[in-house]
């Protein structure tokens, strides 16, 4: 198999240019952190493990900022949690502090400790944390609650801008999408106004046959099952979990903006072939970096910003559809609880079905390897 890399390395054609880190990070201030947590093999044992799960922290203007954002969400299929959502949906802004992704049952450790991080640094209160979740039991031993306060303050500690990890990283450590190795995937374009938007994926939804890329049918071509690809030790379907996107950009939009923003998300989500499964949960936050919101709340300009924002619309489709496909680009094979093995995308074998389809891309001018991120034992 290749080494794993990001998708553009590996041929698969997109639209559009990136910026210089092709991640969520290129919105300048924006800081991204990571706890990973990866523990212990053989049978399951509530409480013990095998562990494989973790927290993702994104900071929209970074941790020294006590700066809000203008924001708004959207839900393509509402089965999962991200909480704050109401007062974001019902203010239009995102209070200062970040914004967290972990898996299902962390929702509460996540968000009380995200409270403890800023007391005890005497920082300004988020009173009500933005946290979103997925599901990822079927290689992890979800009921042992194993994310503690000292990993999600790992997370916000460590957050930086810059290139990130991305594939088995955070709270995407222990995801499966369209039957592979999922997890965590970050892109960017710049919109030809010169403006920036970044999007970070957790990719845990899908099923196998189901996958395109590039407009090519590869989970058909590969002949993936419904299953996750894991060979003897496969025993659950795949496909009804969840897929949390956040977009950030440096335009300076309001809260009626970003919510169009945030729904054509879902034009990236089925690019890649996502349709919102009944057990699924797409949930998409979007905000802006390019308007301050203090401590009083939104001061609201008196006319629009921007008077074209089909630009943007276009590239929050394209990151979309390109940061879930670095997910699986990057993520590694990985052995979860009771021998459960969950296969990383075969990218030999896609690079091998996207030429016979002439859809191969000539690599790009640099090689951009997928950046390592330590890993910690509960």
């Amino acid at each position: 198999m290749a080494c794993r890399r990001r998708a553009r390395n590996v041929g698969i054609p997109f639209q559009g240019r990136t910026g210089p880190n092709n991640a969520i990070t290129d919105v300048s201030g924006l800081e991204v952190g990571y706890a990973t947590l990866i523990d212990g093999h053989g049978s399951l044992e509530v409480g013990s493990g095998p562990i494989r799960t973790g927290v993702t922290a994104i900071w929209p203007r970074g941790r020294e900022s006590d700066k809000g954002s203008f924001a708004s969400g959207q839900t393509l299929h509402g089965n999962g949690e991200m909480t704050g959502s109401l007062y974001v949906d019902d203010q239009g802004w995102l209070l200062p502090g970040p914004v967290m992704i972990t898996n299902t049952l962390s929702v509460g450790t996540v968000h009380e400790a995200v409270i403890r991080w800023q007391t005890e640094r005497d920082r300004r209160l988020t009173s009500l944390p933005v946290v979103a979740e997925t599901w990822d039991d079927y290689l992890n031993d979800i009921r042992g609650l194993h994310v503690r306060a000292e990993h999600v303050f790992a997370a916000l500690d460590s957050a930086r801008s810059g290139p990130i990890a991305e594939g088995n990283v955070g709270g995407g450590t222990g995801m499966i999408c369209h039957g592979y190795k999922g997890g965590t995937g970050p892109s960017s374009r710049v919109v030809p106004d010169g403006y920036t938007v970044g999007v970070l994926v957790q990719a845990n939804y899908g099923v196998g046959p189901a996958l395109t890329i590039a407009g090519v049918p590869v989970g058909r071509e590969l002949g993936c099952t419904t299953r996750p690809c894991g060979g003897e030790h496969e025993s659950a379907p795949a496909g009804e979990s969840s897929i949390i996107v956040v977009v950030a950009t440096d335009a300076a939009i309001l809260r009626s903006e970003l919510r169009q923003v945030a729904k054509r998300v879902s034009f990236g989500v089925g690019r890649v072939d996502g349709i919102g499964d009944e057990g699924s949960g797409e949930i998409f936050l979007a905000f802006s970096t390019g308007l301050d919101v203090d401590g009083d709340g939104p001061r609201y300009p008196m006319a629009a910003l921007l008077e074209d924002l089909d630009p943007l619309y276009e590239e929050t489709i394209q990151a979309t559809e390109e940061a879930i496909v670095n997910a699986l680009v990057a993520a590694e094979p990985m052995v979860g609880i009771d021998g459960r093995r969950v296969q990383a995308l075969p990218l030999d074998r896609v690079r091998d079905i996207l030429e016979q389809f002439g859809r191969i891309a000539p690599p790009p001018d640099t090689d951009s390897r997928v950046q390592r991120e330590p890993t910690r034992g509960a």
